[in-house]
């Protein structure tokens, strides 16, 4: 770390939990984030602020003016231009010594099961189960934490499945694919502006904690935000034995 890095993250290296030797895990690390919208938005420009070495981000969309309400990342002069493009140059602007990797293309099992092969930590920031499903495949299958985010009208969610953790349970133990749970859109049902953030800034603390050693107490665990009141439910979760992606792992 030369005189400019310590004087950047002083603040976190003055922590007794990360120091210097968490902020060298963290300019070092690779982490994979799935998706560049509202969480995205929130949880890449904290990874990207904090010094992850490298962030590679999938979101095959573009940018739209519905999305300003609440994605913080984008702005109305990049409108029309990739998301993943996009929060590359929102993170350059804060800090340039991170290397981004954008890629504008959807995230499919084949790519998934490439890309988190080589990723320390992986942020599913995507709004469909479809995608869901298939990053919590690859990551099980490949022993990767995944930090996992949501957030629709005025309710969040987040949670860590971490198959390191034999108890650890996976997202298909807590919403089986075909399990007839309705998918929901923000964009027919609308979404709280500042819940994305909320939610995306609690993934980019778990990953970061994750990655320089301080560790995260999330897995097992979904904690869920009711924005109205501004109340928090923790609900335990156990691994499924029966479950197709992790029941066989540790059961």
């Amino acid at each position: 770390m030369d005189d400019t890095q310590l004087l950047r993250y002083s603040r976190h290296i003055l922590l007794e939990e990360l120091g210097i030797e968490g902020q060298e895990r963290l300019l070092h690390a690779k982490v994979l984030m799935v998706g560049a919208g509202g969480l995205g938005s929130s949880a890449g420009l904290y990874l990207g602020s904090a010094g992850v070495g490298q962030l590679t981000v999938v979101d095959h969309d573009v940018v739209d003016e519905t999305n300003l309400q609440r994605q913080v990342a984008h702005t109305l002069a990049r409108v029309g231009q990739a998301k993943a493009l996009s929060l590359q140059a929102a993170i350059a602007a804060i800090n340039p010594d991170v290397r981004v990797n954008p890629i504008t293309q959807r995230a499919d099992a084949v790519l998934l099961q490439a890309l988190v092969s080589d990723a320390d930590v992986v942020l599913d920031c995507t709004d469909n189960f479809a995608t869901r499903h298939a990053i919590n495949r690859a990551c099980f299958e490949r022993g990767k934490p995944l930090v996992s985010g949501a957030a629709i009208r005025l309710d969040g969610q987040l949670s860590v499945y971490d198959p390191r953790d034999a108890a650890s349970p996976c997202y298909a133990c807590v919403f089986p694919e075909g399990s007839g749970v309705e998918e929901t859109r923000c964009a027919t049902m609308g979404v709280f502006a500042p819940l994305v953030g909320i939610i995306g800034t609690l993934q980019a603390a778990e990953a970061l904690k994750l990655i320089s050693g301080m560790g995260s107490h999330m897995a097992g665990r979904l904690l869920m935000l009711d924005g109205r009141r501004l109340e928090w439910t923790d609900i335990r979760l156990p691994r499924q034995h029966g479950c197709p992606v992790c029941g066989h792992r540790g059961a």
